[in-house]
């Protein structure tokens, strides 16, 4: 019996934990003084890294670019850090859980440091709405398949 739950996958979050967090706002306080029309940008990353046995560190990256009239008005860049136990799991599954779940588990913390720091700018919130990892995942392997596959033509 013992040996039947070693042999069942298992996913355990063991920490989250914010890697880095950078805020520049170059132009205040004249930015303050300008009529309010931002343009949003935003950039999404993760990466991931085995650091023991059956422990992965994932690192959510966000960084997002607010413009004003085309000019800079503030950048946020958030490294929100995970430790996860994952075991049990065949390469696909390890791949997924690292790519999506993970991800997805870190994002609602790396929102709230974002908006933390927005707010502290004197700025109002982005509220970034909520992101499929799945799809992002499923996407980025599709793109990494076609690549090879135009690679070995």
């Amino acid at each position: 019996m013992a040996e039947e739950n070693q042999a069942q996958p298992q996913l355990q979050i063991q920490r989250i934990f914010l890697k880095d967090i950078s805020f520049e706002s170059p132009r205040s306080p004249l930015v303050f003084q300008e009529e309010w029309k931002p343009e949003v940008g935003l950039e999404l990353n993760t990466k991931s890294r085995q650091v023991g046995e059956n422990l992965y560190e994932v690192v959510l990256d966000i960084t997002v670019n607010v413009k004003n009239n085309d000019e800079p008005a503030y950048l946020v860049q958030v490294l929100q850090g995970g430790l996860f136990t994952i075991a049990g799991f065949e390469e696909r599954q390890l791949h997924h859980a690292l790519g999506a779940f993970c991800p997805g588990t870190l994002f609602p913390y790396a929102r709230e440091a974002i908006d933390s720091v927005i707010t502290k700018g004197s700025f109002n919130p982005v509220m970034l709405a909520p992101i499929n990892f799945d799809a992002l995942y499923l996407e980025n392997l599709q793109q990494q398949q076609n690549e090879t596959a135009e690679a070995t033509q």
